[in-house]
């Protein structure tokens, strides 16, 4: 009953998201498509298509999982087509090893781009030809201002910026320079092509931005070949023109630079002209999504990896247990909206929950374990009981678990003096071993110290699991000392205590010190010994765990928490 109350308050918080213009029947963007895909639409007899265009700087992370969510599943619903391309404009921070990752998520989301794989550097020569046409139609010059200059003279959102003094020199001179800065002649910094605008535009990026600049640096794909490249602003609408892209969707940022986008697709000669959409980026509390700052997690070994269970990126979170339906559901309850908000971590933790509550195996482990001896069981027996594998799944059939005179039990299912409404173990009481029979705890062991090392009970054969016998308010997991595998179990909770560490002065003071806690000596039942990679398991009583996809091996198992069972997500009021 507790569980569907808990269930009943995610449910809330659908509804509430809901009445916000955050599902699928109110997504704004395809309200927006079915317009134009009516008779007289802007799209009308056209095949909806659209791009994921991830810059190959790091692994992607949850917040970029909602923008492929997007554009892939905008592709789906009106059966069009959906690009994946590499924004690998900037050679500075981009690698190999990341694009190879980004492919490998994209398709573990379920999502796939069939042959419409590109790279952003394949149209280099496009992109330099269409400069080229800017300069002679007026539209671009060469500006060798300095950085500093060029910032000042852009004005203020109160006052229009200063013209260059370059900014009218004959179309013939900035083409030569621009073939100077192609040819590798001119140093970094020292010149760069802008786009001749308007000084004066209340949208400052308008106030003639650059679209080129030095750089003298090897890209991972072209090598030596360019030494000036491509501003976003200018590439992006190029790249999604030369791909036919009929709907560019990105997030909000960019609305303030739809004028330059559609500057740039209006003025060059490509005939197809795309339209961009600007969707409210996901906001988490209890994250940070910025890239730079999980890259200097990484690098000051703050955490493991990229893929250390405690990071937003999707490596980390499917290392810990996340499953692609879970992440998906999450996509689908928070919706498409243009109103930036803040998601509860707790509400990505219930999509887990719920979805692993259909599909994980029930098992049992012992996390803190001491020692239960049954006193009235023989020493040599030994039998084989049946335990269900998932009561929610009718299919799922059951388990054999083995059952002696030795076993493990959690330290605190047994206490000398409990406190009332306490149904585990203590002196005199009765509890059910789950799957098993009912004991009766009669004695018990210290150590020097004060702590219960071991348990004595016994047990009632006429108890056993499945007849119709008495019952009594207690269950406990247990495990076989006979048979059992021991295993390290890391705890996770979540990096960062505070709920926005963005806003604090320096987001790393706000990390949690207590998001990893490592268990050795953990007793699991002998079927987790064959527990696979990607394979989830619900420790009965505990929560949902998995194995870990890095450092466990057959000689030493490792399992990582991937969420508890209590449901903690609240309605905020």
């Amino acid at each position: 009953m507790k569980e569907d109350a808990n269930k009943a308050v995610a449910v809330n918080e659908a509804e509430k998201l809901a009445a916000a213009g955050n599902t699928e029947t109110s997504n704004f963007i395809h309200q927006i498509i079915d317009e134009e895909l009516k008779e007289g639409g802007r799209c009308y007899g056209q095949k909806v298509h659209t791009r994921f265009p991830p810059e190959p700087n790091g692994y992607l992370h949850i917040g970029h999982a909602k923008a492929l969510y997007i554009n892939f599943s905008t592709a789906e619903k009106y059966h069009g087509l959906c690009n994946l391309r590499m924004d690998d404009t900037n050679p500075v921070k981009e690698d190999v090893e990341y694009v190879e990752a980004i492919k490998e998520d994209i398709h573990w989301l379920g999502f796939d781009w069939a042959d419409r794989f590109f790279y952003a550097s394949s149209y280099f020569d496009k992109m330099y030809e269409f400069a080229v046409e800017l300069i002679n139609k007026g539209l671009a010059y060469v500006d060798e201002s300095t950085p500093e200059e060029i910032k000042e003279a852009r004005g203020t959102l109160q006052e229009p910026g200063k013209e260059s003094k370059y900014r009218n020199r004959p179309l013939q001179e900035s083409l030569e320079l621009f073939a100077k800065m192609k040819s590798g002649e001119i140093a970094d910094g020292k010149m760069v092509l802008r786009a001749k605008i308007d000084m004066a535009s209340g949208n400052m990026n308008m106030r003639d931005p650059v679209i080129y600049r030095v750089l003298h640096k090897e890209h991972h794909r072209t090598g030596k070949k360019w030494c000036i490249y491509p501003m976003y602003d200018f590439a992006h609408p190029i790249e999604d023109a030369l791909e036919g892209i009929t709907h560019s969707l990105c997030s909000l940022e960019f609305e303030d630079h739809r004028p330059l986008y559609d500057w740039v697709v209006n003025n060059i000669s490509v005939a197809c002209k795309p339209r961009q959409i600007e969707f409210a980026r996901l906001g988490m509390y209890n994250t940070v999504m910025s890239k730079r700052k999980l890259r200097e997690l990484v690098e000051q070994g703050i955490v493991s990896g990229w893929d250390d269970p405690r990071m937003p990126t999707l490596r980390g979170l499917r290392r810990r247990g996340y499953t692609r339906e879970a992440i998906r559901a999450f996509m689908e309850g928070i919706g498409v909206t243009k109103q930036p908000n803040m998601i509860e971590y707790s509400y990505l933790e219930h999509c887990l929950r719920d979805d692993l509550n259909k599909r994980a195996s029930r098992r049992m482990a012992v996390l803190h374990p001491i020692e239960l001896e049954i006193v009235n069981y023989p020493e040599a027996q030994s039998e084989i009981l049946l335990a269900e594998n998932n009561p929610e799944e009718e299919t799922a059939g059951k388990r054999e678990i083995t059952f002696s005179k030795h076993l493990y039990i959690e330290a605190d299912d047994f206490m000398e003096n409990p406190p009332k409404k306490y149904f585990r173990l203590y002196p005199g009481n009765e509890v059910r071993l789950k799957d098993a029979y009912i004991v009766k705890a009669v004695d018990f062991e210290k150590d020097a110290d004060g702590n219960v090392t071991k348990v004595y009970c016994e047990y009632d054969p006429e108890t056993k699991s499945g007849k119709d016998c008495r019952k009594v308010k207690g269950t406990i997991h247990w495990v076989d000392q006979k048979t059992c595998r021991e295993a390290e179990v890391r705890l996770y909770e979540q990096l960062f205590s505070a709920q926005q560490p963005d806003q604090a002065e320096n987001y790393q003071s706000c990390l949690n010190p207590d998001s990893l806690q490592v268990l050795h000596n953990v007793k699991l039942e002998a079927a987790l010994g064959s527990a696979k990679v990607g394979e989830n398991y619900q420790f009965m009583r505990i929560g949902y765990f998995v194995l870990d996809n890095k450092d466990s091996r057959p000689e030493h198992l490792v399992f990582n928490k991937s969420v508890g069972l209590k449901d903690g997500f609240k309605l905020k009021k």
